[in-house]
């Protein structure tokens, strides 16, 4: 079992989220599904965590391992501990979460057409936080909702309060979940995804409207893309998720300056350069391994241009290689040295 983030000599006053070898399943009828498998990570009061990796790596599935939101069944928390401010999520009851949920913890999802209720008003949806957690009469929850749409930038917020999701456009629709999620002035912001579905000049009005908020609400943000570029703007810290495991994890500066793990020196490369010569882009060959029958040994090796017998043999742990870095390779950074 490899060290826990708890085990790290971290200051425990400036953790506000700490996960300790979390382990999350799905349980189907062709097998069991290891969605996030002993991934243990920190979030500091304050800042921005980026969590990178592809499609079905287990970003989204560890973030709603946080907000206890995992569908039971298939899903279930198999083993682990999650704690917020020093308490334990996985002790606290249904009422108890709810409590937390939108208030301490908040989430902005990745479609939010899918998310915002398309029969009610958005004002009244952001209302609706406000009374529950707040105490607030109807009248004030709703006054608050125009003060969140003003805040995020919607324009005429009087008049758009009253409207619903489907006269809205998709920055507008972005925009009203964020104000949703901030109604409450979360101490932590999930964002999964949260400028996917929107155009450049939009998502990065996106960026820069969280980027205020965190440094005017002081609020931490656990920031889920599969944008590097996005993180490079964003993060402070970045932890590199594969097939359920976390495989890297660095300062922003660090992982951008020199990648450990042959999974994020791919990721890397895959970034278009504009001085780069002319041809075909970078690409990681193969696929995310079918989560059923996951690879013996460190899970990338059958992609990874660096494996030797030992990866295909045995799992590689997360260690300590200094300087705050973490990662899962048998090289760690050694490549170049060892290989050549």
């Amino acid at each position: 079992m490899h060290e826990t983030m708890g085990e790290r000599g971290d200051h425990l006053a400036e953790k506000l989220v700490d996960v300790r070898n979390l382990k999350t399943y799905f349980f189907t009828e062709d097998g069991t599904v290891p969605a996030v498998d002993d991934v243990s990570f920190h979030i500091n009061r304050g800042e921005t965590l980026g969590v990178v990796g592809e499609s079905g790596c287990g970003k989204s599935v560890t973030s709603l391992s946080i907000m206890r939101l995992i569908p039971n069944p298939p899903g279930k928390i198999v083993s682990g501990e999650m704690y917020f401010e020093g308490e334990s999520l996985l002790d606290k009851s249904d009422p108890e979460m709810r409590k937390i949920r939108g208030n301490d913890i908040s989430m902005i999802f990745q479609e939010p057409m899918t998310s915002l209720n398309p029969v009610y008003t958005v004002g009244d949806q952001i209302a609706e936080a406000v009374e529950l957690h707040q105490g607030l009469s109807h009248q004030e929850a709703l006054e608050k909702a125009v003060d969140m749409l003003r805040l995020v930038g919607i324009p005429s917020p009087e008049q758009r309060v009253h409207e619903y999701p489907h006269q809205l456009s998709g920055g507008m629709r972005q925009r009203v979940m964020i104000g949703m999620a901030l109604s409450c002035n979360p101490k932590l912001l999930i964002a999964d995804e949260p400028t996917t579905a929107l155009d450049v000049t939009i998502q990065a009005q996106i960026l820069e409207l969280m980027k205020g908020l965190k440094q005017d609400l002081g609020a931490a943000i656990m920031l889920i893309t599969h944008d590097l570029g996005v993180i490079a703007e964003m993060a402070e810290r970045v932890i590199v998720m594969y097939a359920g495991k976390i495989v890297e994890e660095a300062d922003v500066f660090s992982l951008f300056k020199n990648p450990l793990h042959p999974y994020t020196e791919g990721l890397l490369s895959s970034i278009p350069k504009l001085d780069a010569p002319k041809g075909r882009l970078h690409v990681i060959e193969g696929v995310v391994p079918n989560p059923l029958n996951m690879p013996q040994g460190c899970r990338f090796n059958p992609r990874c241009p660096y494996a030797m017998d030992k990866c295909r043999e045995e799992e590689p742990p997360l260690v300590d290689v200094g300087e705050g870095r973490y990662s899962a390779c048998w090289l760690n950074g050694k490549r170049a040295r060892e290989v050549s």
